[in-house]
């Protein structure tokens, strides 16, 4: 560990900004709301926020729960047929110019219009009808990351590898995939916070009544605000968490990438 200081000190300037700023935007929030004395149902105080949030924390950890296995499920279906896709993209050049079109013509529809007609496919309370819309919104990006990086491999290698008499596999699982992990995870990463999006939001148009996204909408419209506020900030811890897991697994797998090397001075 002593040996590893250098590294520590490093990650620790780099999270003390973001640290730094957080704690001063709640400082002004909290003087302004006091100051100016504005009224709980327009913006509530950061105290008191923190004091609903930690009467009902268990609760919150429950809906946020609920609605984040529907993101999580939507995203390793979303994110697994993007990959698959792009990895056909990649091979045949037909079949990317026949489905681009449509991949980004889907991708244009406003997720509020597909909410509604998911829910009467599969049923308001069904949480397949929200996994849908995670799966749509987290295809794209993932599908046209893989094909980027499936496609940004280094010519010289390739030459090199054609030049060794090595056969599509090995060029494709020596060349091409390291080539393609970064741009792979990117897309992943990006979807982590679109699939607790597709989620809450696809809630709002009928879940189950301990979802996150019912009870926001709900409390928003009995001016709970202090009680909304929680509920975003737990929506907003679990795609937190969700990114930093799925940048974990970025590092573990892929430790050899030069963004994880330590630099020298």
């Amino acid at each position: 560990p002593w040996a590893r200081v250098r590294l520590y000190a490093r990650q620790r300037a780099r999270l003390l900004p973001p640290l730094l700023v957080a704690v001063v935007v709640l400082i002004a929030w909290e003087a302004l709301v006091r100051t100016l004395n504005i009224q709980q149902f327009l913006l509530p105080a950061p105290t008191a926020i923190a004091g609903i949030f930690a009467t009902n924390y268990p609760r919150l950890v429950n809906q946020g729960w609920l609605t984040f296995q529907n993101a999580l499920w939507g995203f390793v279906i979303g994110c697994g047929l993007g990959i698959a896709f792009g990895l056909l993209s990649a091979r045949f050049s037909g079949f990317s110019r026949a489905l681009l079109p449509y991949a980004i013509a889907v991708n244009a529809i406003p997720i509020i219009a597909f909410a509604p007609i998911t829910n009467a496919w599969f049923g308001v309370v069904n949480p397949t009808s929200k996994i849908i819309i995670v799966a749509i919104l987290t295809f794209f990006p993932t599908m046209i990351n893989t094909v980027r990086g499936l496609t940004a491999a280094e010519p010289a290698a390739l030459e090199l590898m054609h030049a060794l008499a090595a056969t599509q596999f090995d060029t494709f699982r020596k060349v091409r995939l390291p080539a393609a992990l970064p741009y792979i995870f990117n897309g992943l990463k990006i979807s982590t916070s679109l699939s607790m999006i597709g989620a809450i939001v696809a809630e709002y148009f009928g879940g189950p009544t301990t979802g996150l996204g019912v009870q926001i909408s709900s409390n928003a419209m009995l001016i709970r605000f202090p009680l909304v506020w929680s509920q975003i900030i737990i929506a907003s811890l679990l795609g937190i968490i969700f990114y930093f897991v799925v940048s974990l697994a970025e590092r573990l797998i892929m430790p050899w990438h030069l963004s994880f090397r330590p630099t020298t001075t």
